[in-house]
């Protein structure tokens, strides 16, 4: 699996994916910060990105027309970096072992993180 980091979520947590084994990216490091959802989407799809955002509105509307995608994963807007890192390591726990055509949604809620994964198209 290979992550690919929207340009949001902290550079960070590419050295997360990287420490637990996995290829990871940042969209600034490859030249695409400022690009739009829908321009980004080809890349991620050919190039087989599990999409790691916080813009779950866009970005769950754009997998949904997608017919096969190598997965997506939210995490819930305006934490830190530190609990970004955090809550990414929780995903990658629930990755079994990839997430072909699903999504991992990371929300917390009255200090309780939820875990929610479900396919996508449905």
């Amino acid at each position: 699996m290979k992550f690919l980091v929207d340009e949001c979520p902290h550079t960070s947590l590419v050295a997360v994916a990287k420490h637990h084994g996995y290829d990871g990216f940042h969209v600034n490091w490859l030249g695409l910060s400022g690009e739009t959802d829908w321009d980004l989407m080809p890349r991620i799809v050919a190039e087989d990105f599990t999409f790691v955002t916080n813009n779950a509105r866009d970005f769950r509307k754009l997998y949904a027309r997608e017919a096969l995608h190598a997965g997506l994963v939210i995490i819930v807007p305006q934490v830190l970096p530190g609990q970004q890192r955090e809550l990414f390591v929780l995903q990658e726990l629930a990755c079994s072992p990839d997430l072909v055509n699903e999504v991992i949604a990371i929300e917390i809620e009255e200090h309780e993180v939820l875990l929610t994964r479900y396919a996508l198209p449905e």
